[in-house]
C-alpha cells in the first residue's frame, strides 16, 4: 500500500483531493497531501504510537480521514475505522476490543461520544478534525500544519518503505447484521493484491473525478478511494448522504460507485414523478423505446434512432443529469443489485457494472467489466481468486486478498474456513461462461415448515421496483408459508393518498386504511404471478416506521438487519400468522 502513496507523491499531481469548506471547494495537491500525512505521522510518533499499535478513526468522508489513514499505513500502524453512526456502547466495544491507543474523530458530537465510550479502554489520545476546543483532545488542523508544502523527509520515507506486505494494515469490524461485530484483519498484501487485480480493466484517468460518499468505514468505499488515488483520479468528499444530490451537481463526477439502495431510490423517484397523466404516457413510451435498444446499451453503443433521441431528451437525460451529467462508469456493490433494476437502468441508457465481495476478501471477489459483463451476475472472479461451490451451494474462495483472521477471535476464524478455503456465507453459482451469480446469504435463506427453501433477496429486489415500497422483508422461516413486512416509501404513499383525498392524520393510521392495505396487497399479488407457488407471499404486514441506520433496522451499509426487524415486530408477525385466510393471492388471469 505504501508504494501507492509514494507513487502519488512522485506524480506530483496538482489535485489529488477536493473538499468543501465554508461553501467553497478546495483542492489538495500531491505535495500538500504528503506534507499533511508527514506531520500527522510525526505526531503519532511523538505520542509513542508505533508499528502494530491500533488507532481508531471515527469520521464521515473527508480529507482528514484519508490523511489519518495514510499516516497510519506509512508507519505500519493498524487503523480501525468505526462508523460514526454507532452508539457509544457499540463504539466502546470496538475501542476496547481493538486496544486502540488513539482516536481521530470528526466533530464535537463524535468527541463527546468517545469521551463517554473510552472508559475502560486503552485510549490515550483523542484528535478532533473540526476546529473544536477541548482540553481532552488535540486539533487535527494544528497537527497537520503547516498548510504550505515542505521538504521531503528521507527518514520518514525509509520507514514507509520498511513496511512489508505481510504487515497488518487495518482491522475493519463487520457491521453486525447478526451477533457481535468481528474485527477483520487485513494486511498490506491483502489490500494491494486486490487493488492490482481490479485495476486491470479500468480506464480511469487523472482528469476524472469521483465523489466519495459511501462510508469510508466500509471496505468497499475505501477500496474505491484507493483505486482513485492509484489512477490519479481526484477524490471529492461528500460527508453525508443528504448532501449527495447537491454535490453531484457541483462536482459532476466521471465515476459513480454506489450501493443498490441509491439506484433504487433514483428509479422510485423517477416513477413517482411520472405516475400520472401525460407524463406517465410519455414515460411508458420511453421505456418501451429503451427496452428495444437495450442490446445496444449493453454493447456500450449510443442508439441513433429518432425514437431513442426523443426518449432521451424527454426522460433519460434528466436521470443522467441527476448524477451530474458526465458519469462515464457506474458501479454497484455492497448488496445484490437485482436483475430487474439493472435492466431498468440499461433501458434508460445506463450500464451499471455490478461487483461482489466481502470485508474478509479485501473486498472484491468478482466484478463485471466494460468489455465483459452480464446483467444479473456479479461478473467473473478476479484473476488471482479461486472459487468453488460447496455441496450446499455456498461459495468458497481463496487467494492473496483473503483476510488472515478475526482479531482476538480464533474460534470464529476457525469457523470461517474449510481448510484454506474461506466460506463466504453466500449461495452462488458459476455459469458456463465463467460469470458468478449470488442468490442470497446462506443464513438468510428461509425454510418453510414444509421443507421448501426460499431466497428472500431476489423477491425483495423485485418488490423494491415499486415506488411505493421502501424496504420489504420476506419472512416465513419455519412457518407454513412466506409473507412480507413492508416499510412503505412514505413520501410516495402520502402523495398517492393526497391525490385521492385520503386523510393523513398519522402514518400509523394511514397504513390501516382499507385503500392502502388493498394497494400493497395488489403490489404483492402482481409479484406473486411470477413466483413459484411455494415462494408466493401469502400475507402483507405494513409497518408505520421508516427503516433507518439510527433506529437499527439497517446497517450503515444499508443492509437489512433481518433478526432485528423480526424481533421488533414479533407480536404483529405472530398475529399475522394466527389469522386463517391469506390476504394476498396471485391475481387470476
Amino acid at each position: 500500500m505504501n508504494e501507492i502513496f509514494l507513487a502519488v507523491v512522485e506524480r506530483n499531481l496538482p489535485r489529488v483531493m477536493s473538499y468543501e469548506r465554508d461553501g467553497r471547494w478546495r483542492d489538495v495537491s500531491a505535495h500538500e497531501l504528503y506534507t499533511r500525512v508527514l506531520h500527522t505521522a510525526r505526531q503519532l510518533q511523538q505520542w509513542g504510537i508505533r508499528k502494530g499499535d491500533r488507532v481508531a478513526l471515527i469520521a464521515e468522508n473527508r480529507m482528514e480521514w484519508a490523511i489519518t489513514d495514510w499516516a497510519c499505513l506509512c508507519l505500519g500502524i493498524v487503523d480501525v475505522p468505526i462508523y460514526p453512526t454507532l452508539l457509544a456502547d457499540q463504539t466502546g466495544f470496538i475501542l476496547k476490543n481493538s486496544g486502540a491507543r488513539a482516536v481521530f474523530v470528526s466533530t464535537q458530537k463524535q468527541l463527546e461520544k468517545v469521551l463517554v465510550a473510552k472508559q475502560g479502554t486503552a485510549v490515550e489520545q483523542i484528535v478532533v478534525m473540526d476546529d473544536v476546543d477541548h482540553s481532552g483532545a488535540a486539533r487535527m488542523s494544528t497537527i497537520m500544519a503547516p498548510e504550505q508544502p515542505g521538504e521531503r523527509d528521507k527518514n520518514f520515507e525509509a520507514i514507509v518503505r520498511s513496511i512489508v506486505p505481510q504487515d497488518l494494515a487495518t482491522i475493519i469490524y463487520t457491521s453486525g447484521t447478526t451477533g457481535i461485530p468481528k474485527g477483520v484483519m487485513l494486511t498490506h498484501e491483502n489490500l494491494t493484491s486486490n487493488l492490482t487485480q481490479t485495476s486491470v480493466s479500468l480506464h480511469w484517468k487523472p482528469e476524472h473525478i469521483s465523489l466519495s460518499f459511501l462510508p469510508l468505514s466500509h471496505v468497499t468505499a475505501r477500496h474505491v478511494d484507493y483505486l482513485c488515488v492509484l489512477h490519479g483520479v481526484t477524490l471529492a468528499y461528500c460527508p453525508a448522504f443528504d448532501q449527495l444530490p447537491r454535490m453531484l451537481q457541483e462536482v459532476h463526477p466521471h465515476l459513480f460507485v454506489s450501493v443498490p439502495r441509491v439506484y433504487e431510490k433514483v428509479r422510485q423517484e423517477t416513477e413517482r414523478k411520472t405516475s400520472t397523466g401525460v407524463k406517465n404516457r410519455i414515460y411508458r413510451w420511453a421505456m418501451r423505446v429503451g427496452r428495444a435498444h437495450r442490446d445496444e446499451i449493453l454493447r456500450c453503443e449510443v442508439p441513433t434512432s429518432w425514437q431513442w433521441k426523443l426518449a432521451n431528451l424527454l426522460v433519460f437525460r434528466k436521470i443522467s443529469e441527476f448524477f451530474g451529467g458526465r458519469v462515464l462508469m457506474y458501479l454497484s456493490g455492497g448488496a445484490p443489485l437485482g436483475l430487474d433494476l439493472a435492466q431498468w437502468f440499461a433501458d434508460i441508457g445506463i450500464l451499471i457494472l455490478e461487483g461482489y465481495g466481502l470485508t474478509e476478501t479485501s473486498p472484491v471477489i468478482a466484478v463485471n467489466e466494460v468489455e465483459q459483463h452480464k446483467l444479473g451476475t456479479v461478473g467473473k472472479p478476479l484473476g488471482n481468486i479461486e472459487c468453488r461451490i460447496a455441496a450446499d451451494g455456498e461459495l468458497l474462495v481463496r487467494g492473496p486478498s483473503i483476510f488472515k483472521g478475526y482479531w482476538n477471535n480464533p474460534e470464529e476464524t476457525a469457523k470461517a474456513f474449510e481448510g484454506d478455503w474461506f466460506k463466504t456465507g453466500d449461495i452462488g453459482s458459476i455459469d458456463a461462461d465463467g460469470y458468478l451469480s449470488i442468490t442470497d446469504r446462506k443464513k438468510d435463506l428461509l425454510k418453510t415448515s414444509g421443507g421448501k427453501f426460499i431466497a428472500p433477496q431476489p423477491i425483495e429486489n423485485r418488490l423494491k421496483a415499486s415506488p411505493l415500497v421502501g424496504y420489504p422483508v420476506v419472512i416465513g422461516d419455519q412457518r407454513k408459508f412466506a409473507s412480507v413486512v413492508i416499510s412503505p416509501n412514505f413520501p410516495a404513499l402520502e402523495h398517492w393518498a393526497q391525490e385521492r383525498s385520503i386523510p393523513l392524520q398519522s402514518r400509523a393510521e394511514l397504513i390501516l386504511r382499507p385503500e392502502v392495505v388493498a394497494l400493497y396487497e395488489q403490489i404483492v399479488a402482481d409479484l406473486n404471478t411470477d413466483l413459484a407457488h411455494f415462494e408466493t407471499l401469502k400475507k402483507v404486514l405494513l409497518v408505520p416506521d421508516e427503516f433507518t441506520v439510527d433506529t437499527g433496522e439497517i446497517t450503515p451499509t444499508l443492509k437489512l438487519r433481518r433478526r432485528t426487524i423480526e424481533q421488533k415486530y414479533r407480536a404483529q408477525i405472530d398475529a399475522l400468522y394466527a389469522t386463517s385466510a391469506p390476504v394476498s393471492e396471485p391475481a387470476k388471469a
